[in-house]
């Protein structure tokens, strides 16, 4: 069955072409759909053309090979159906690998995978110093840990904690400050107002509405954090 199997063949390296340069839609199905499609289609003529021959050699072969097939086919139809849930996990584990990292999308949107404890973590920049915050819309300033103050370019000598705060761990005092400049991949915002918390008071730097309501927009679409810059960023 070489012609069945090099049909098969061509159509599995078709569909690695596709996913990997094909952007736009073919026939209403996005680029990943239409690739997946074509590589079902050429896995389907490579089983076909192993389970003839399986029958050419005894019938029992036969048998064994189209149970083989349709486990396969089972599993990937499975695996499809669950896509969403498997991306799911996929995101989670990589905002748990890669802590702080993420990624810029050809749009320069900041795309960051939602970590297993539900939250945000992307990596940005205190006056040239880099740092990791957590994404928290309840944070009405972007608030820092006073451990980080120094590594920041902050005195801690010139700190006033007059400021009262609510935290998980009840309410606190924090330093005012004014950050030059703040930088979330290619967004960056200048002399955004900002809290030092006492130390002890904090687990993470909190990235919170005195950067976050500067930015164009911001959405969580499923397990993905996007930050989108502003006009005038």
């Amino acid at each position: 069955m070489p012609g069945i199997r090099g049909a098969g063949l061509l159509l599995l390296l078709a569909a690695l072409l596709m996913g990997l340069f094909v952007d736009n839609t073919i026939a209403e199905l996005s680029a990943m759909e239409a690739s997946g499609v074509v590589a079902l289609g050429g896995l389907s003529l490579l089983m076909a053309a192993s389970i003839v021959e399986a029958f050419s050699r005894h019938w029992t072969y036969g048998v064994q090979s189209i149970a083989i097939a349709g486990g396969i086919l089972v599993a990937l139809l499975v695996t499809y159906a669950s896509r969403g849930e498997l991306q799911a996990v996929i995101d989670r584990a990589i905002g748990d690998i890669a802590v702080g990292r993420t990624v810029v999308t050809p749009e320069g949107e900041v795309v960051a995978a939602r970590r297993t404890d539900g939250s945000f973590m992307v990596q940005g920049a205190v006056n040239g110093h880099e740092t990791r915050f957590i994404f928290d819309t309840g944070a009405s300033t972007v608030v820092l840990r006073a451990e980080n103050a120094t590594a920041l370019g902050f005195k801690i000598d010139n700190l006033d904690y007059s400021i009262p705060v609510a935290t998980a761990n009840g309410s606190a005092l924090a330093a005012p400050v004014v950050i030059d400049r703040l930088t979330v991949g290619p967004i960056t915002e200048r002399k955004v107002r900002a809290l030092i918390a006492r130390e002890g008071v904090l687990h993470a730097n909190l990235l919170g509405m005195t950067f976050l309501e500067r930015l164009g927009s911001y959405e969580v679409r499923g397990n993905r954090l996007i930050l989108r810059a502003g006009t005038g960023s």
